[in-house]
């Protein structure tokens, strides 16, 4: 499936050249293309994750973009960032709001968010559900950024050290 995944992302993600000649990127072409935030590496991917998460999260609109966008002062992985802020897609988004939703009106204390006789809709988002609803945004937030960061982290310490030992036993020969 992993190899599924690498092969549709390397046939549909735009390459370095058609991003250099695209002519609403040229004037910031020499920070964007900046082979640092194309690169995988130790540091970068974790940051990438956790920023792909939290533009994924809070921003309805137009993720990607400013995922790429905020990539660039972060030093984040900007191909990373960008495929990280699917975690929201027309099927996990109303899940991830109720979730939301729920945690908020825990830790603010909501005991029955229901609209009563004379209460306006209006009235009942603004002074339960948005505040409910915001904080539980936010608390998901950090916690999938938090999580994200340290799991992607750790994978790819797992990574290197399953190919440092299979390095280490290629070096050693065949065992007598």
């Amino acid at each position: 499936m992993f190899a599924k995944a690498a092969a549709w992302a390397h046939r549909n993600l735009p390459t370095r050249e058609s991003l250099e000649r695209n002519r609403l990127l040229r004037p910031v072409a020499h920070r964007v293309l900046e082979p640092a935030l194309w690169r995988f590496t130790r540091r970068s991917v974790p940051r990438g994750v956790a920023l792909g998460m939290v533009t994924g999260i809070l921003f309805p609109v137009a993720q990607v973009p400013l995922s790429a966008l905020l990539a660039l002062p972060l030093r984040a992985n900007i191909p990373t960032a960008a495929l990280t802020t699917f975690i929201t897609n027309p099927l996990t988004t109303p899940p991830l709001w109720v979730a939301a939703y729920w945690i908020g009106s825990r830790l603010l204390r909501y005991e029955g968010a229901t609209v009563h006789v004379g209460e306006t809709w209006l009235h009942w988002l603004v002074s339960q559900a948005g505040p409910s609803l915001v904080v539980g945004l936010l608390t998901l937030t950090a916690t999938f950024a938090v999580t994200g960061f340290a799991a992607s982290a750790l994978g790819w310490r797992w990574w290197i050290v399953r190919k440092w030992r299979a390095r280490a036993l290629r070096r050693a020969g065949p065992a007598l």
